[in-house]
């Protein structure tokens, strides 16, 4: 079993931070990296959970579009920034499908610190905006498959 940890791409500035929405270079970032993991195979998640802040649902839509995904989008609480890793720890506990979870930092990089780990800090994963981490989980226990950010990207 998959997850995928994707951080939300590049987003603009403003006051009211749940609704920034994605910028001009959040988008190319996502174009380049659907190009990439379209080509490589890489992810296969048929869901999408999405923090309820703009620029998450905007990552999460636009890439399941570019990679011609057709997943499943959800809006999921406990993504948020702040977030308590441990009840989304808790939750991918029971899941059997592989699931990509676009969120924040910090909160994702305490959330693949707590699964890989135990403990969620200090991080050992931070994710640049856009950047895909896989984890996955066998015999109860998870282990990092691969990491991938925008600047990686040929």
């Amino acid at each position: 079993m998959q997850i995928y940890l994707i951080r939300h791409a590049h987003a603009v500035d403003g006051e009211d931070d749940a609704a920034r929405p994605l910028s001009e270079k959040g988008r190319r970032q996502i174009r380049a990296m659907a190009r990439f993991l379209r080509g490589s195979g890489r992810l296969q998640a048929r869901q999408f959970w999405h923090s309820p802040l703009v620029r998450a649902a905007h990552t999460a839509r636009l890439l399941d579009a570019a990679m011609r995904l057709k997943a499943r989008l959800a809006e999921t609480s406990g993504l948020e920034p702040a977030a308590d890793p441990a009840v989304l720890a808790r939750r991918l506990r029971n899941l059997r499908r592989p699931v990509a979870v676009v969120g924040h930092e910090p909160h994702l990089s305490a959330l693949a610190t707590l699964l890989l780990l135990g403990r969620a800090a200090p991080p050992v994963i931070v994710l640049k905006k856009c950047a895909v981490a896989a984890l996955e989980r066998k015999n109860g226990r998870w282990a990092l498959r691969w990491q991938v950010s925008p600047k990686d990207i040929p």
